[in-house]
């Protein structure tokens, strides 16, 4: 509202309003659709929780105004009727009966908080009313009482005191909650009920009588009203994912309000599950999850210890953020370079049987040997031969290049280079970067940029390649149907467990199309703990997770040209991998299998895009390589060329036709296993 001239010289008399307070609000967090997740206290230790009117229930006002200021929405700040009355009545009976404060005038008041109880300062009061009026609707003025009025102790306005009183916000009260909290703000500390529950009732009581006689409540209402008991105790504010929101205000001090992508409801039922389960683990445990949402990469849940308030669980320490032990949780990875590299196929034959590596002669979890078996199988139980097989083929080095070169931290044992150990667990991971990468998987074999804060002005990072499209469906579709803990099914989600060595890390983490979890369980300290076992322990607070996330667990959709087929119909070189493997050969032979064209990590522009502008035919791509025994098999992204080119892929040289821009895997494999694999870029 534009001010009117006559109040020009109050406004030089007083000087301007001091709107200061209302710019110093608690800190709080809100989750993706606005729920309070979590508030801070001001730095005076007062609970003030920023609130509009739009955001209480309507019940309140009407029981507000009739209690408190009838003609609300007439005057212009004062009623000057109910100051006469007041003050006859004050004169009449030497003590007050009633008030003649309006609304305006008591937000007033808050704005400008003085010790004095006298004429002056009801006079000063008076003319803030009007400043006021003159330069705000009724709503704004509403919103000044709202966030201002005290409730007792350190709670200051509405919204903080229906929290703390009834452990709810105020969008939907009784009729008797309504009444309390109008009563409240008249003495605060006289009435506050955790202190003076009599009191408090006996206040309410008067408000809800006042209604009753300016029929804003019926008598069946009063009387529910008054039967309903006012609360003794106050509720603890809402404190979920206080190591996400904590991690936000230490990054971003200046803002008042911080909107997260998480899940309110999801998030408050994780972190129980969290709880209950640390509980029957024993003391000294804790625990911490991650769900991502695939499609965007936003976190939907941060659980980042079982207690944030227990020391013996040392649950301030955020466990999704620590370096810890992967256990066998990144063969899942080998398998799909593996794939991706043409060096295997989920039914290629793999031999787990007993092989030195120097002086490092690896065994299974249960010290057992299981023969010749196939990749799915011996991923699908974790064995750990083969998957050292499989990364002594791709080569350490090579393989943690790949993993970081999507962003993601791996750190070695010090003093130490990428060695084979390094697959079954020899290395420190954080939980944020495991589930980073297990949804790649879900996404075509590209990692997503984390994001939990919805205000971060810097467009997300873009996503990164850390599998090739149908080597991530391949290894989606063997977790699928990895054997479940007890009680869980079979099929629903792909997942994978981990125990590091010394039992001291358990993890589960699994994915459908739609959400990656990650779990970890352990002692922050990094103690062992006996019996401390992935699939008994991590893995039914991975399905536990998904249950509570809802949904058809759709798996992801598997991409054109991913070969499918048994172990007998799987062209010669997949069929096994040799135990002097395709590396090996081809350091020894005379003439080494090698791709000549295109060379490793090139750039090739066949105008892709040009032609599918035009509406031409997609430009095909040569293929040469020189040596190794033929026939050759050509395979591009883990799938061998079409049947039309398979007479010609079987020699040194071939084409093939891209489906479109983008990375390309080009693999040849010879008749005794050795290989090749390069890494382009078609534009």
């Amino acid at each position: 509202m534009a001010v009117p001239g006559a109040w020009l010289n109050v406004e030089r008399a007083l000087g301007p309003l001091d709107l200061s307070a209302l710019d110093r609000p608690s800190k709080i967090a809100l989750d993706r659709d606005g729920q309070l997740l979590r508030a801070f206290e001001t730095p005076e230790g007062r609970w003030r929780l920023p609130i509009r009117v739009s955001e209480v229930d309507p019940r309140f006002f009407t029981l507000l105004k009739a209690y408190e200021d009838k003609r609300f929405a007439q005057h212009h700040g004062v009623d000057y009727g109910a100051l006469a009355r007041a003050a006859w009545q004050y004169i009449r009976h030497g003590r007050a009966i009633s008030g003649g404060s309006t609304l305006t005038m008591q937000a007033a008041r808050l704005l400008e908080p003085r010790p004095e109880r006298n004429l002056l300062a009801k006079a000063r009061q008076i003319l803030r009313a009007h400043q006021l009026e003159a330069q705000f609707d009724k709503a704004r003025i509403l919103d000044i009482y709202l966030a201002l009025a005290p409730y007792g102790g350190n709670l200051e306005g509405l919204r903080a005191a229906s929290l703390a009183y009834f452990g709810k916000e105020p969008r939907r009260l009784s009729p008797g909650e309504a009444a309390l909290l109008v009563a409240l703000p008249q003495a605060p500390e006289a009435r506050r009920p955790d202190h003076a529950p009599n009191a408090a009732r006996a206040a309410r009581d008067r408000v809800i009588d006042r209604a009753l006689s300016a029929h804003v409540l019926t008598e069946s209402e009063a009387r529910h009203a008054k039967a309903e008991p006012p609360p003794v105790l106050r509720k603890p504010f809402p404190n979920l994912a206080a190591h996400a929101t904590e991690a936000l205000v230490r990054a971003h001090p200046e803002r008042k309000v911080l909107r997260l992508t998480l899940d309110a409801r999801l998030q408050a039922s994780l972190e129980s599950l969290a709880r209950d389960r640390a509980e029957r683990l024993g003391p000294k445990l804790t625990m911490a999850m991650l769900v991502i949402d695939n499609a965007s990469g936003q976190v939907r849940a941060h659980v980042g210890s079982a207690d944030y308030f227990s020391k013996e669980r040392a649950g301030a320490i955020d466990m999704t953020e620590a370096l810890r032990s992967p256990g066998s949780t990144l063969k899942p990875f080998i398998y799909a370079m593996a794939f991706g590299d043409g060096v295997a196929h989920p039914e290629t034959l793999l031999d787990d049987s007993p092989m030195r590596y120097g002086a490092w002669k690896p065994v299974n979890f249960d010290d057992k040997f299981h023969g010749s078996v196939t990749a799915r199988q011996a991923l699908q139980l974790s064995l750990n031969l083969p998957a050292t097989q499989l990364l002594n083929e791709i080569g350490p080095a090579r393989f943690v290049a790949r993993v970081r070169s999507a962003g993601l931290t791996l750190v070695l044992p010090k003093d130490s280079d990428a060695g084979l150990a390094i697959g079954l667990g020899g290395v420190g991971v954080r939980l944020r970067d495991l589930a980073r990468l297990y949804a790649a998987f879900a996404r075509g074999g590209l990692a997503p940029e984390l994001v939990e804060s919805l205000d971060d002005p810097r467009p997300p990072l873009a996503p990164r390649r850390i599998v090739e499209p149908g080597a991530a469906w391949q290894v989606a579709d063997i977790l699928r149907f990895a054997p479940p803990p007890d009680n869980a099914p079979l099929g629903k989600i792909a997942f994978k467990t981990g125990t590091s060595y010394g039992y001291r890390d358990a993890l589960a983490i699994g994915f459908d199309h739609a959400h990656t979890v990650a779990v970890w369980v352990g002692r922050a300290d990094n103690g062992a703990v006996a019996g401390l076992i992935g699939r008994q322990v991590a893995a039914p607070i991975l399905f536990g997770a998904f249950a509570r996330i809802g949904g058809a667990n759709e798996p992801p959709p598997r991409p054109p040209g991913v070969l499918v087929a048994t172990t007998a119909n799987l062209p010669p070189p997949l069929r096994h991998l040799r135990r002097d493997g395709p590396k090996i050969l081809s350091a020894t032979f005379a003439n080494p299998l090698k791709i000549t064209f295109p060379p490793d990590g090139a750039r090739i522009d066949l105008g892709l895009l040009l032609a599918a502008a035009a509406g031409e035919d997609k430009p095909e791509l040569a293929l040469k390589a020189q040596g190794g025994a033929p026939p050759l098999t050509w395979m591009v992204n883990g799938a061998p060329l079409n049947e039309a080119a398979n007479t010609q892929s079987q020699r040194h040289e071939t084409r093939w036709t891209p489906d479109g821009a983008g990375f390309a895997r080009v693999s040849v494999i010879d008749a005794n296993g050795a290989g090749d694999s390069v890494l382009v870029r078609l534009e």
